[in-house]
């Protein structure tokens, strides 16, 4: 009960659509959904096809839709069958004749003879057989109703076929070809075309549309609003009785065909169907004219439900292929809402437009960006990717803190010049707090009186130089060889990479890291290429190539400390010929270990210590990296799958504290 003056309110469940007050969607869950897919191996169009399937923070994903979408299929097809008009004009002319029948049997005259045998040879066809019964003087009242409530369903399914709701429209008024309301609908026809027509020679326009619909907009319950929304649901449901007429049997498409040209030469309506049907077909030719559908219901259906199920099947056919994204350059906004919002609710078009919000925030806030159509990470979502992958390390790592850049020196590896410079990003060397203060002091001027703090800025610091700076060059080999997914450890390679790259780049910018790929060729890989790179599906482990690079990876930083890491399940199975082309072998040539070993000789002399990470225990492997690791002194490590990242940024972390 309220007080006098106030307001009456009341409160209920929302049906609004999405929960107003729900809290907004954080991208960043998001992304780091995406991600974890792309360190298990996903591309990242792979990833977020996964994210937007299986729906994020508790939403329907894709792919519970598509469920309900199929069980709303199952429940069309189930409604009846194709041919419940046939049976319903047969079964009103069996009545007729049954009733006729009755009518003329306590006759004993000839006349009544004579109308009993022409009733006896009438075709067995029921188009054939109400043709020939158009002229026969009916004996029996109800025996003459009956044979015109077949006409009157005829005509009613017939135009409710080609206009929904039509056949409801006219209950009761259809059965008299020439009534006002019959009269109404021939001039809907010929309009309709005049204004097709029109818009066909660019002469139309929305008044004219505007005037059409304000004298027959009842016949179109869907109110569209302009001539090509009318076009979309009159093509849509006449593609329908298309496929209708199709689905049928041969006998049966032949003897509603008949039915229905009777009906139309009987209302003069034939020439301007006709006229509609081709014009439609034109304007839509990319609908499904021709196809058929199997109905498994046990009753039948009139020929307008029966369309209007097609229809319906139509728009949940092509919701399917949308929402199922299995095409190329596929998007939610491909998703018909409207067609969603038919067949599913206004819930499920609040849940389609959250995934498809998901999908553009991921790009307005820099996380993907799109190149030639493909879908790639960012640098800044690369970033947020390799940093995901580095947290997963240090938290498994055993010792406490271990990982962390705690060196007592700051990072300096000689005395002190007693020079300074501008500090730059990336530099570990002391800050050099004088001058440091000093810069900030000229940069702000006088000292104003009772001023007590001074300001600085990035540009004021400078730090001591030192005789040298301890720096790193890293080259990590990834095998990408098809082995690498048989086996189940792509994703853990690639999550390694990302993980190492984030560390060096972040924690210790003043080393040079290079990610190499190698399976049949060896090559570099950008940070972004790396997150969205999958296994090559191609033949030979290449190591040799990697190797190469590696070195020249090197050469480029020779004051800095070379650091070489290799990832691999399998041993050398290629190498390049003289003229540049990659031969494949297996078992290995004994050229394909040579030629690799000579570029692990190259490096060693080069004073780099290679490291490897098998990944498998094949005797072959092992033989192999024992020998490497005899010639370049470097170590063998045999992680598990879950444990390589921790291995491998251990191990550079282990280095470069050995260097200080």
């Amino acid at each position: 009960m309220t007080r006098r003056g106030e307001p009456d309110y009341r409160y209920g469940a929302w049906h609004g659509g999405p929960d107003p007050l729900a809290p907004p969607y954080d991208i960043r869950e998001a992304l780091d959904e995406i991600g974890d897919a792309i360190l298990e191996g996903s591309s990242p169009r792979e990833a977020l096809s996964q994210l937007l399937r299986n729906g994020p923070q508790g939403m329907r994903g894709l792919d519970e839709m598509l469920r309900k979408i199929r069980k709303r299929q199952r429940e069309v097809r189930q409604r009846g069958r194709l041919d419940g008009t046939l049976q319903e004009a047969r079964e009103l002319l069996d009545r007729a004749l049954g009733q006729e029948r009755a009518a003329l049997f306590p006759d004993p005259s000839d006349d009544a003879r004579l109308r009993e045998a022409e009733l006896d040879t009438l075709p067995r066809d029921t188009a054939r057989a109400v043709r020939e019964l158009a002229d026969y003087d009916w004996r029996s009242e109800a025996a003459r109703e009956s044979y015109e409530q077949i006409r009157d369903l005829l005509r009613r399914e017939l135009l409710d076929s080609q206009f929904r709701g039509m056949k409801q429209a006219l209950e009761g008024a259809a059965g008299d070809p020439d009534s006002p309301d019959m009269a109404r609908v021939k001039d809907m026809m010929s309009e309709l075309n005049n204004m097709l027509d029109a818009d066909a020679r660019g002469e139309h326009t929305q008044e004219q549309f505007d005037q059409f619909m304000s004298e027959y907009g009842d016949f179109f319950p869907d109110a569209p609003g302009n001539l090509e929304e009318l076009i979309d649901s009159l093509a849509r449901r006449s593609a329908a009785a298309q496929r209708m007429m199709a689905s049928l049997s041969p006998d049966q498409r032949a003897e509603l065909a008949n039915l229905m040209n009777e009906v139309m030469g009987d209302m003069g309506l034939a020439s301007e169907m006709d006229r509609l049907g081709r014009a439609l077909r034109e304007r839509r030719p990319d609908l499904d004219w021709n196809g058929r559908e199997q109905m498994n219901g046990r009753e039948g259906m009139g020929m307008g439900d029966a369309v209007t199920a097609l229809e319906e099947l139509a728009d949940l056919d092509e919701l399917e292929s949308t929402m199922g994204q299995g095409y190329a350059g596929a998007s939610l906004d491909d998703v018909d809402p409207e067609a969603l919002e038919r067949a599913l609710g206004r819930n499920a078009v609040d849940d389609l437009e959250a995934l498809r919000r998901i999908e553009r925030e991921l790009e307005a806030q820099g996380y993907l960006k799109r190149t030639e159509g493909n879908l790639e990470l960012s640098p800044r979502g690369v970033r947020r990717l390799g940093d995901t992958a580095l947290r997963r390390v240090f938290a498994r790592l055993a010792a406490p803190g271990r990982g962390d850049h705690d060196v007592a020196d700051a990072g300096s590896a000689g005395e002190l010049t007693g020079a300074s410079r501008a500090w730059r990003f990336g530099d570990e060397q002391p800050l050099d707090v004088v001058r440091t203060v000093r810069n900030a002091v000229l940069r702000a001027g006088p000292l104003v009186p009772g001023q007590r703090a001074i300001k600085l800025s990035v540009d004021d610091f400078e730090i001591v130089e030192t005789e040298r700076r301890t720096t790193a060059a890293v080259a990590l080999l990834v095998d990408l060889s098809y082995s690498m997914a048989l086996r189940g450890t792509w994703g853990a390679a690639k999550s390694t990479a990302l993980a190492l790259h984030s560390l060096v780049t972040t924690r210790y910018p003043q080393d040079a890291i290079e990610i190499i790929g190698f399976s049949d060729y060896a090559r570099r890989l950008r940070p972004e290429e790396l997150a969205g790179l999958s296994w090559d599906m191609v033949q030979g482990t290449n190591l040799q190539h990697g190797l190469m690079l590696a070195q020249r990876h090197l050469n480029k930083h020779r004051d800095a400390e070379p650091v070489v890491l290799v990832v691999t399940d399998g041993e050398p199975t290629a190498h390049l010929l003289p003229n540049g082309r990659a031969e494949f072998a297996w078992p290995p040539l004994q050229e394909t270990l040579e030629l690799t070993m000579a570029e692990v000789e190259k490096l060693t002399r080069f004073g780099a210590t290679i490291n490897v990470f098998m990944l498998d225990d094949e005797p072959r492997l092992i033989r192999f990296v024992e020998s490497l690791a005899q010639r370049n002194g470097g170590r063998v490590f045999s992680p598990s799958v879950e444990a390589l990242g921790d291995y491998v940024v251990s191990d550079y972390m282990r280095a470069r504290k050995g260097r200080r």
